[in-house]
């Protein structure tokens, strides 16, 4: 071999080399899928402020309002009855802070195929599909009878701060954001990393003259995380 080809077979010889280790890396990389936004460690807690709001002018009281303290907790692993494992989801109520936690109901959830399901009051919910991006839309009630409806993200990856909580990372799951002339509808939930939901509104409200406080009849539901941790 003289010494031209000598040199281009070591040239070619390196560039293989370096095309085959960075292959071998890209491979071994792990992309993250962001699960930790669903928060389903065992012992993860969350106490949240309760509103609950109804509206009706016919009524007396016209406007209604129920304010409570919520608090989940992950549970142990189980089999439901789609032969998944999945995690406990126990809820706790108390009308204030002063009072002892009373348990309300035990949901579960998972992680499987990519989805995040709630199974809330004997329906399956898909909260959230991974990895999130912009671009993805999802019907929660794929795996329900209730109607079909249209989730996606807004706001990925960014800081939030509730009170004095800060979080380095959320994300918003929307589904209404409608206004009218006599329509009002808000239906959006904020997850953060390693946390799962930190904030909810849900507003279904009729109102008058594209006024939002002028409110004739509806529900509303927030929810915002004051305390997080585990136990």
């Amino acid at each position: 071999m003289n010494s031209s080809k000598k040199k281009i077979f070591i040239i070619l010889s390196t560039v293989l080399f370096f095309f085959i280790i960075g292959c071998k890396k890209k491979s071994s990389e792990k992309i993250d899928m962001y699960y930790n936004y669903f928060g389903l460690i065992e012992g993860r807690y969350v106490i949240y402020d309760v509103k609950e709001m109804s509206h009706d002018v016919a009524l007396n009281p016209q406007h209604d309002t129920i304010s409570y303290q919520l608090k989940t907790v992950i549970g142990d692993e189980i089999i439901d009855n789609q032969g998944l494992k999945v995690r406990e989801l126990k809820r706790y109520k108390r009308a204030t802070k002063n009072e002892k936690w009373i348990i309300s109901d035990m949901w579960t959830a998972v992680i499987d195929n990519y989805k995040a399901q709630l199974v809330e009051e004997n329906q399956r919910v898909i909260k959230l599909v991974f990895a999130p991006t912009i671009d993805k839309k999802w019907n929660p009630n794929a795996f329900n009878s209730l109607d079909s409806l249209q989730f996606y993200f807004t706001n990925i990856h960014t800081p939030y701060t509730i009170g004095n909580l800060a979080f380095d990372s959320t994300l918003i799951v929307q589904q209404n954001d409608f206004f009218s002339l006599i329509d009002y509808k808000v239906n959006k939930e904020k997850y953060a990393t390693n946390v799962g939901l930190i904030s909810k509104t849900f507003k279904n409200l009729t109102i008058a003259n594209f006024d939002t406080l002028n409110v004739k009849k509806g529900n509303e539901i927030h929810y915002k995380c004051i305390e997080y941790g585990f136990e």
